[in-house]
């Protein structure tokens, strides 16, 4: 949790809001391939990179 508070400090801070979408993204695409890892439905995830 430290880690969170310390990037929503910085983003705030530093008026980065900006970053926030990207962040997310890339978070929702890491749980992606980490859920669906070793299923029928990786070989077409792996086809969107």
């Amino acid at each position: 949790m430290d880690l969170l508070k310390d990037l929503w400090g910085f983003l705030k801070t530093r008026k980065k809001f900006w970053l926030l979408p990207i962040i997310l993204t890339l978070l929702l695409f890491g749980v992606l391939i980490v859920m669906t890892s070793g299923t029928a439905i990786a070989p077409f995830i792996y086809t969107l990179f």
